[in-house]
């Protein structure tokens, strides 16, 4: 090869990776505001529709369980059709679950949020799979930057869905109006996503029953699944809880939408703190505490730090998630036990996740005080820390010399 074939290849090389970057952007961007622009119209949703608070925090359920149902169908659909064709589907459905919810009835409301939580739970399980595969170097870094854009997608979803709203005469517009970026982010996918027409190479060992016989998987999917019922805990009742505590219905969408607007930097930052060491239970400990203290000044501390508070949450939550997605691509040896453990850590995580919304709309409906609620959040905090201090030790999946998938 000549020195300008050898340029030519690193310019291309150079220029793909820039267009690999760019869609995990906007994909990641797509995936939180079907879940974030819900939140601040449930007070709307709940006097149009008559639904009880048991109701509404089904609602606010459904996607997140939907998450874990169908996250683990992700690696059997891309083993079929292929991880691109398979990330295409669930852009496909994510859209079209958008524009459903703007029927202005109950049943197209939850169908439409049910097709939502699929799409997601089926997308997001690829992408750390596929950053694996395209970027195996930099792959913990690059997760830190797609997490980045799923907190951006989130706080956008959160801060624009009351004026979204008002400006389109009515919440279920609003809602619908998210399906025109989900189409961008498809089309932007089928025109420049990158192609692999090989086919994959076996590799002995790694199924997911192996993956399920390995207390580490069920460490990190455990972690997952408490930090994840947090986030989904702010997605679907912060504005609620900030209205019982005497905010206004505009101060609280903005302010859960500035909390997750500072979890962009912390999601940023978690994976290079995690590379600081081996060990990354600091790390996991540190954003757990963030967490905790959030949750503590918004809804029963001071309310001159109220705003400290978000940012506490924000940090926390923001390297929180992070980390975890970290941890499936530092705990796996290659790619292929990536998507293994992601589906395991993704589709069991946001199954036990679902929990926290519904449990939250169980105490409403109970007229159970702030302070009660609290200390349940904290005692989630509590539990994810003590998971944490198995999952953030220096251990890998992988498969020996033997063909068996061990833990090292």
């Amino acid at each position: 090869m000549t020195v300008t074939d050898s340029r030519s290849s690193d310019t291309s090389s150079r220029r793909t990776l820039l267009v690999f970057i760019g869609l995990m952007l906007l994909v990641g961007l797509n995936l939180r505001p079907a879940l974030s622009s819900l939140a601040p119209v449930l007070a709307r949703i709940q006097q149009d529709t008559g639904l009880s608070p048991l109701f509404i925090g089904a609602l606010t359920t459904l996607p997140v369980l939907c998450l874990g149902l169908f996250a683990p169908m992700a690696p059997w659909l891309a083993k079929r059709f292929g991880p691109e064709q398979t990330l295409a589907g669930g852009l496909a459905l994510l859209a079209a679950g958008l524009a459903l919810r703007g029927v202005p009835v109950v049943p197209a409301l939850f169908l439409g949020t049910l097709m939502v939580g699929a799409a997601i739970g089926v997308a997001g399980t690829l992408l750390p799979a596929l950053v694996k595969r395209e970027l195996p170097a930099g792959a913990d870094l690059m997760t830190g930057v797609y997490t980045m854009a799923l907190c951006l997608g989130g706080a956008l979803g959160a801060g624009l869905s009351i004026p979204l709203a008002d400006w389109l005469g009515g919440w279920h517009l609003g809602l619908a109006s998210w399906s025109t970026l989900a189409a961008l982010a498809l089309a932007a996918w089928l025109l420049l996503a990158p192609r692999r027409d090989e086919a994959p190479l076996p590799s002995p060992g790694g199924s997911m029953r192996d993956v399920l016989g390995q207390p580490l998987a069920w460490q990190v999917m455990l972690f997952m699944g408490l930090q994840s019922s947090l986030a989904y805990i702010v997605f679907g009742w912060l504005p609620t809880l900030l209205l019982e505590r005497g905010y206004g219905e505009g101060e609280a969408g903005w302010m859960m939408a500035g909390s997750v607007m500072v979890q962009l930097p912390a999601a940023l930052g978690a994976p290079w703190l995690a590379r600081m060491g081996r060990d990354q239970r600091p790390a996991l400990l540190s954003v757990l505490a963030m967490i905790g203290g959030g949750f503590w000044l918004l809804l029963i501390g001071p309310e001159n730090l109220r705003w400290l508070g978000i940012v506490l949450l924000g940090l926390g939550q923001g390297g929180g998630f992070s980390l975890a997605l970290t941890l499936i691509v530092l705990r796996t040896g290659n790619s292929r036990l990536a998507g293994k453990l992601s589906g395991l850590v993704q589709g069991g995580g946001y199954t036990l996740a679902a929990m926290g919304p519904l449990g939250v709309g169980v105490m409403l409906q109970l007229d159970l005080e702030l302070a009660t609620i609290t200390a349940v959040l904290l005692a989630i905090c509590a539990s994810a820390a003590a998971f944490a201090l198995f999952a953030g030790r220096n251990r890998r999946l992988e498969i020996d010399a033997k063909g068996q998938l061990v833990t090292r």
